[in-house]
């Protein structure tokens, strides 16, 4: 190729992003203006008290997830069940979060992962955490997917100081007259949750 048509071919392109940059920044003008005659939107403030008032531009923001049950564990790890629910699948969905509350990262134990060799596909997960029905005398594990792999969170390696990691976790459903089950992660206290839905 001739540097003339090499010239050609460059100043063919750089119109194309010239023309590209003015179509986006058109799109991105702020309007017209209010009509003197008409009168303005005025938004609400969100209150302190009401944490799902209106914000200031008119959406409302969602309210807090509810606390079902938090446990610690090792080194400042906190964990927070949100929600506890029985799908028509056949199968109870756990989701809550992990924070790290210390002043350091800290590095995900390989306990959360369990012991069973069937789940070692899983890499970095929450595939030990078990249910309990104490009233049926049962113990519920993670479900696994055809490849052997959990249907829980993967890929947490390490939680970053203040940092928080949603996690979630899906069992075998118990029986539909069993509302009240425990859950453990090791290295975390056993929490007493309801089953809801």
């Amino acid at each position: 190729m001739s540097i003339r048509h090499a010239m050609k071919a460059r100043g063919g392109a750089a119109a194309a992003v010239a023309a590209v940059l003015a179509l986006t920044l058109a799109g991105c003008g702020g309007g017209e203006k209010a009509k003197s005659g008409e009168p303005q939107k005025t938004s609400t403030a969100q209150s302190p008290g009401n944490p799902s008032a209106p914000t200031p531009d008119g959406v409302q923001s969602p309210a807090p997830a509810p606390v079902l049950a938090t446990v610690n564990g090792e080194s400042g790890i906190v964990l927070t069940i949100n929600t506890v629910t029985r799908d028509a699948g056949g199968f109870v969905t756990v989701n809550g979060q992990i924070k790290n509350t210390g002043s350091q990262q800290f590095v995900k134990t390989s306990a959360w992962r369990g012991a069973e060799r069937d789940l070692t596909g899983s890499g970095e997960s929450v595939a030990g955490a078990t249910l309990v029905d104490k009233a049926g005398k049962k113990r519920y594990y993670v479900l696994r997917d055809t490849d052997g792999r959990c249907l829980c969170t993967t890929g947490v390696a390490g939680i970053d100081a203040g940092a928080t990691v949603p996690f979630f976790a899906q069992f075998p459903a118990p029986p539909t007259t069993t509302t009240d089950v425990e859950f453990s992660l090791p290295t975390f206290a056993t929490a007493a949750i309801k089953i809801s839905g």
